[in-house]
């Protein structure tokens, strides 16, 4: 996301897998590509006592009840760390977002480097721009979003629906709301930074259609499983940076003991009702649009949240940190500036990588080029 011009602000800082089903579309501009699985076991949400939970194919009436347990012991939580809320800025051409990471606030997160909710009007949008040395993850919230790159891949993705890119060497595409419609397009995208080793990969896709990521219900609570694991269900997300991302629907009054594996930095970012987040004794109380750092800890396994008086949703998202440097100058993440400058070279000349880009002009992003 984001217009090439709008993210050219100097950004520099330091810090410190599973295997794919049929349902995936896997894109790459390359014919094959080096795949790194992440087995999520390990990352489970945890009850004390044996009851079942519900697991429904998106959200369609293919459900079957399975045995809820999936830990002896309860999670010992996490405290909160740090919140602030996210005000609603302009981004792209005429686009809204609501920034979490990559504020003064919380510049990055390792490995996370943005996150934002976005809102797309007709007419808006984000037309052609390059990326390289990490990914992008696109989850729509409601209405619809296209996209087109110079490899000639063009989708559509509506409420639901999960694009994973990795831009990895370089990637020029455009992310526009579909023409006709008839609501903004409203979503969540992550950034998330590649290894040193993996910045130069070939550029490739996940896509998953709403039907195909698991919604697991228990107890109160729903939990869609967009990578990792929740209530003993694994997402058919693979990730090359070891990541979980939960997106969490509570009832009124529910409460959720999740697991965070303890070498994950793991944050929240609430999308509507009141919930308070950590231990019984220090719980903080939370609204909606606030980014929630939590702490990170080796006695710590978990995080507790429990809703208020009204429904409220959220999305957890953790990762294992690089603690390697980070170099970032707009849509370029790299590990030192001469790298950075590189892209800049690459980008303009048309190569390693970028041999497309010279000539690339997307359909869906000429109304506003």
């Amino acid at each position: 996301m984001l217009s090439f011009a709008s993210r050219l602000q100097r950004t520099v800082s330091r810090s410190g897998r599973s295997s794919l089903p049929t349902s995936i579309l896997l894109v790459s501009c390359i014919a094959t590509a080096a795949r790194h699985t992440f087995a999520s076991s390990s990352l489970q949400a945890s009850f004390s006592t044996a009851t079942t939970a519900r697991v429904c194919q998106g959200s369609s009436n293919d459900c079957k009840d399975i045995d809820g347990r999936t830990s002896a012991m309860m999670t010992k939580s996490r405290s909160v760390d740090s919140k602030f809320e996210s005000v609603e800025q302009g981004e792209g051409a005429g686009a809204r977002v609501r920034r979490s990471i990559g504020r003064r606030e919380l510049r990055n997160f390792d490995p996370f480097l943005m996150l934002d909710e976005f809102k797309v009007p007709i007419g808006a949008g984000f037309p052609d721009h390059p990326h390289r040395g990490f990914e992008t993850v696109t989850y729509m919230l409601d209405g619809a979003f296209e996209h087109e790159d110079f490899c000639g891949h063009r989708g559509k993705l509506e409420s639901g629906d999960l694009q994973w890119m990795t831009a990895g060497r370089g990637i020029v595409h455009a992310e526009m709301p579909v023409p006709g419609a008839d609501k903004p397009s409203h979503g969540l995208q992550l950034w998330i930074n590649l290894a040193a080793e993996d910045k130069m990969v070939e550029p490739k896709y996940q896509e998953l259609k709403a039907k195909d990521i698991p919604h697991v219900t228990k107890d109160g609570v729903t939990a869609i499983v967009i990578a990792g694991t929740a209530f003993g269900v694994d997402s058919p997300v693979y990730t090359r940076t070891k990541t979980f991302y939960l997106h969490f629907k509570m009832e009124p009054g529910s409460t959720l003991n999740q697991e965070i594996p303890k070498e994950m930095n793991s944050f929240l970012y609430t999308l509507s009702g009141d919930i308070t987040v950590g231990p019984e004794d220090s719980s903080v109380a939370c609204a909606p649009h606030h980014t929630v750092v939590l702490t990170k800890d080796d006695e710590l396994d978990g995080i507790t949240v429990k809703a208020g008086e009204s429904p409220a949703e959220f999305v957890l998202i953790g990762g294992v940190p690089h603690g390697e440097p980070i170099e970032q100058y707009g849509p370029f993440v790299m590990n030192h500036p001469s790298q950075i400058q590189q892209a800049f070279h690459d980008y303009r000349s048309g190569s390693n990588g970028f041999e497309k880009a010279r000539t690339f002009r997307s359909e869906i992003g000429k109304p506003l080029m």
